[in-house]
């Protein structure tokens, strides 16, 4: 672990360290922003005292990021261009990352003092995209290249609708409980029962479903957000300690290979769409040329990347043999081939078959560079756990009391979380970031609306306003910073 500030001067090994500082400071802040969310309905129902439903949330939390892979931590990674990611220098890695970070920890601090529910995802991807479209103005391109826009789409979108999801779902899964399960106990309030028979925790059944599924949504929002700051120190690390990490040192001969078997594979399927594909992609370079050293990621040439990473990995076994500056260059290679593929794939043309070839060269491609080192994954899940174990109490008694107009019923609890921890889970297995947080507070709204309960709208309202607004807050307080940083290295 220490030997990443091996060869950094003291500027800049310091500049690590307190970026790594940020990153985990951020999750730490998600820890209680957005996990006070697992626990409110167990808290407010009583199924769990406070601090033991907050200690076993984050151990859960802590588990979901140890176990949850990494397909949502390389998808805020790729949020970014590919031609930044290339382009990243020690000096503007450094402001990129404390740019967004800045804005993300700025804009979680201030709505959780409030107590308002925000999205600490969108407070990501707004700060993410904050930094892109300020770069594509400082480097005078048009902000269609300077943002990954399919990425950022699918990630918005999927911001967006699962709250509306979360609302519906929940509101039909607690109409259904009230038709099947008539027992007046499990559509009573904490309250209610407290002061029908002198008992204030849940009976028995919805007392285990309660706790079973604030777990389960521990897990996967450990699994889903916890991503989210692997990819970031993964971003510090490639930006300002290239030497041991554009690379996994780690990858063994058989995965190097895999790698470059992968490249040249690609190479054979284009040239059997060499008919259709010929318009995109220069087919007439011979096999030994190869490219630039500052070469421009370009699909059209496609064949000469796989050419170039050929060359460079051709009798390679260990990728500690490789320069520094080949290490670089590997990976750029790597980026800009797999990206060529990623829009081979998107055309019409291109058979079903061919397709699923696409997908699964890439995720050969990649597997030496989409990695996280054992440490970070575990830095992140204990800065993860630790803050859900702090300042957890005003989001909990914001969703618990103050969603709607009359308590919280068990049924209400249960059909929230179980809707709540299912969408999650969904979301975290095809690799895209959702919101704990709206998917939640839009869950118990759409339980308090199914229950005629009616609802806070002083509360809705901030929640909306927090919804609406993060992301270009976000992105104008990150874009902003980047734009001074950037200039004043000039």
């Amino acid at each position: 672990m220490l030997d990443m500030f091996t060869g950094l001067s003291f500027a800049l090994g310091a500049g690590l360290f307190l970026a790594l500082v940020f990153v985990l400071a951020y999750e730490f802040i998600n820890g209680f922003h957005d996990t006070a969310n697992a626990v409110a309905t167990v808290i407010h129902t009583k199924a769990m005292p406070p601090h033991m439903a907050v200690m076993a949330s984050g151990f859960f939390n802590f588990l979901g990021v140890i176990l949850g892979g990494l397909g949502v931590a390389y998808a805020i990674v790729h949020l970014l261009p590919v031609d930044l990611l290339l382009n990243i220098t020690s000096a503007h890695g450094m402001v990129m990352v404390f740019s967004l970070l800045t804005a993300a920890i700025l804009w979680n601090l201030g709505t959780w003092y409030i107590g308002i529910p925000a999205s600490s995802s969108h407070t990501l991807i707004g700060s993410l995209l904050g930094v892109c479209i300020a770069n594509a103005y400082l480097t005078n391109i048009p902000i269609s290249e300077g943002v990954n826009i399919k990425k950022a789409t699918d990630i918005i979108l999927s911001l967006l609708i699962s709250p509306l999801i979360g609302f519906a779902v929940a509101a039909l899964v607690l109409l259904l409980l009230k038709r099947y399960f008539t027992g007046p106990k499990i559509h009573k309030t904490p309250q209610e029962r407290e002061a029908m028979d002198g008992k204030k925790h849940p009976p028995f059944w919805p007392r285990v479903t309660l706790i079973a599924s604030a777990m389960g949504l521990s897990f996967v929002h450990g699994s889903n957000d916890g991503q989210k700051g692997i990819g970031l120190i993964m971003l510090v690390l490639i930006g300002l300690a290239p030497a041991q990490f554009v690379l996994n040192l780690d990858s063994s001969t058989y995965q190097i290979e895999r790698t470059r078997d992968a490249a040249l594979h690609l190479q054979t399927l284009y040239q059997e769409n060499s008919a259709k594909l010929s318009t995109s992609i220069d087919m007439d370079k011979p096999a030994t040329e190869v490219l630039s050293p500052m070469f421009k990621c370009k699909t059209k040439e496609a064949m000469l990347a796989i050419n170039t990473l050929s060359a460079q990995l051709k009798n390679i076994t260990h990728y500690a043999d490789l320069s520094i500056d080949e290490r670089r260059d590997v990976r750029r290679l790597l980026l800009c081939i797999d990206n060529s593929a990623k829009n081979v794939a998107k055309r019409n043309d291109i058979s079903s078959k061919d397709q699923d070839d696409l997908k699964r060269l890439r995720k050969d491609l990649t597997v030496t560079t989409e990695y996280a080192p054992l440490w970070v994954i575990i830095a992140v899940a204990l800065a993860l756990g630790l803050g859900t174990m702090t300042g957890w109490r005003r989001i909990v008694t914001t969703v618990g009391e103050k969603i709607g107009k009359t308590g919280m019923t068990y049924s209400q609890g249960m059909a929230a979380q179980v809707t709540a921890a299912t969408a999650i889970g969904i979301a975290s297995l095809t690799g895209m970031p959702v919101s704990t947080t709206h998917v939640l507070s839009s869950a118990v709204a759409g339980t308090m609306v199914a229950n005629r309960s009616g609802l806070q709208f002083s509360t809705i309202k901030n929640i909306l306003m927090a919804w609406v607004l993060t992301l270009p807050a976000t992105i104008a307080l990150s874009g902003g910073l980047f734009y001074l940083g950037t200039l004043s290295l000039n």
